[in-house]
């Protein structure tokens, strides 16, 4: 199947969902999640896979077992490839659409080199300069979590403290919903988001690189 963009369908189905998250509304309309929402999803996702990938569609079920939110639902559908080290990522649902690429939630041994290398001066003020440039480009630049004040061994009045802080360094857009989306033209938007993010993968693939701890360990 190829890839002809994100039908209307698909935000009707996160619509009626968001109205009634319930496996009622599920169970009524799962044949409308299979063919307007994953198939979709899943087309874009092949296309993707040699340059970004490969690719896997989030489950649509939430983890409830320590929420106080019970919907059992996600309102929102979602992708993510990995490649040379950087995720590639994108969501959409009735808010619209959002990409994004970088290393969002870092094991601690790189958040250990990611920090080192912001510290330093030479590597620190390029990927400052970098930051600010996709600020001004119309990226939004974020990160899983941050911490309150400084991490520990570094100055609270440190020249690039919001880096230092961050445990994670995404760079990404977002859309309201609009009528390219019902077209292959979304797939263009999302990959040019990427591609205008990759000196930031580089910087980050040059001076964090993969965590080198075991799994398990890795968000200790």
């Amino acid at each position: 199947m190829r890839f002809r963009g994100f039908p209307p369908e698909l935000f009707d189905f996160y619509e009626g969902l968001h109205a009634e998250n319930s496996r009622a509304y599920w169970q009524a309309h799962k044949a409308m999640y299979d063919e307007q929402v994953r198939a979709p999803l899943e087309a874009l996702c092949a296309e993707l896979d040699d340059e970004f990938g490969p690719f896997n569609v989030f489950r649509p079920y939430r983890d409830v077992r320590f929420s106080k939110d019970k919907t059992p639902y996600k309102e929102w559908a979602a992708a993510a490839g990995h490649h040379e080290g950087s995720a590639y990522y994108f969501h959409l649902g009735t808010d619209g659409l959002y990409a994004g690429t970088g290393m969002y939630m870092m094991a601690s041994d790189q958040l250990a080199r990611f920090r080192e290398a912001v510290d330093a001066e030479s590597t620190g003020t390029e990927i400052a300069g970098l930051v600010e440039q996709l600020a001004a480009g119309g990226y939004d630049v974020s990160a899983h979590d941050e911490l309150k004040t400084a991490p520990r061994g570094y100055p609270k009045d440190h020249s690039r403290i919001a880096l230092l802080r961050r445990k994670g360094l995404v760079a990404g857009r977002s859309w309201p919903v609009t009528q390219w989306m019902h077209t292959a033209k979304a797939k263009g938007r999302i990959v040019e988001t990427w591609e205008g993010a990759a000196p930031l993968n580089a910087w980050l693939q040059a001076h964090v690189g993969p965590s080198e701890l075991p799994p398990d360990d890795r968000r200790r």
